[in-house]
């Protein structure tokens, strides 16, 4: 992905980490950095073989023009996992008496080489009123890498009483394996209080009428996780989801290796407990470390 040159009252920020693995472990090799997007430094509380990274972007928003992008690269055999201290916004857009409503844009790109492999569980994204963004997550893997990972979108503040009746919001998730689009999911939202009935928001398949909504995605090789054993996890998965009375919340499925497991409620604090147990039922299978949870999502 590439960030086109910046016009007045946009904040671009990029970042791109390069993750490299030697008899050392695994070490953040490279950072390429513009604008208000950092990290502080990689963490291991697991040991060296898996480097844990913290997102930090303070402006804790998206205006309007505004692109935040995160490139990550992993080289063979690399392993690491990726989180944020906080939600991501989508704040109001500015109309533009020109151009109308700005887009806003959150765009990651994961490359993983051969037996790399990658946990990106971002913390949930807001959507406000009147925003006009746009979210893409792009992954690249391997036929014979792993990967692991969420995107949790919530539309509008209901519980302040501000609801998403205006604007538009689109999610894109894409993911390849050895070049091949495996997996395509987009949703586009864009309220219209002229035509209620007629809402991907509102219509029983779409959103009915919920605001939050989610894509846990998980990727292993044949070799690693066969048709067998993906059978039985799945199994597992939706035995738990049971217990926790979700079952009409979280659905799961796969195509071939690509396992997907959905969340559609009303609270991505519900959304986050189940995906985490989820995650910690798959994380022994799929990379092979128990699912200990990162500190920063305790604080």
């Amino acid at each position: 992905m590439n960030i086109t040159k910046a016009k007045k009252r946009e904040w671009l920020a990029q970042l791109g980490l390069t993750f490299s693995h030697s008899a050392y472990g695994t070490q953040l090799a490279r950072t390429k950095r513009v604008g208000p997007l950092s990290i502080q430094k990689a963490f291991y509380p697991e040991g060296r073989d898996c480097a844990h990274i913290y997102l930090l972007h303070p402006p804790a928003g998206i205006v309007s023009g505004d692109i935040l992008q995160v490139d990550i690269s992993l080289e063979p055999k690399a392993h690491t996992l990726i989180t944020t201290p906080g939600a991501n916004r989508f704040y109001r857009a500015r109309d533009n008496a020109e151009i109308g409503l700005p887009e806003q844009k959150q765009l990651t790109q994961v490359d993983l080489a051969s037996q790399a492999k990658c946990e990106n569980f971002p913390l949930e994204t807001i959507v406000y009123q009147g925003a006009h963004g746009i979210n893409h997550v792009l992954v690249n893997l391997k036929s014979d890498s792993v990967y692991l990972g969420w995107d949790i979108s919530c539309l509008g503040l209901p519980s302040s009483n501000q609801p998403f009746s205006q604007g538009k919001f689109s999610q894109l998730n894409q993911v390849y394996c050895d070049d091949k689009l495996i997996y395509h999911d987009r949703i586009v939202i864009k309220p219209n209080i002229a035509n209620p009935n007629n809402q991907v928001q509102q219509h029983i398949a779409g959103l009915a009428d919920k605001t939050v909504f989610a894509t846990f995605l998980a990727y292993a090789p044949s070799e690693q996780v066969s048709q067998i054993q993906q059978t039985e996890v799945i199994e597992q998965l939706r035995e738990t989801i049971e217990k926790a009375s979700m079952q009409e919340l979280v659905s799961v499925t796969h195509i071939n290796q690509l396992l997907i497991i959905r969340y559609l409620g009303l609270h991505a604090e519900q959304c986050k407990k189940i995906f985490i147990l989820l995650w910690q039922q798959l994380r022994p299978l799929y990379v092979e470390k128990q699912g200990v949870v990162p500190r920063i999502w305790h604080t």
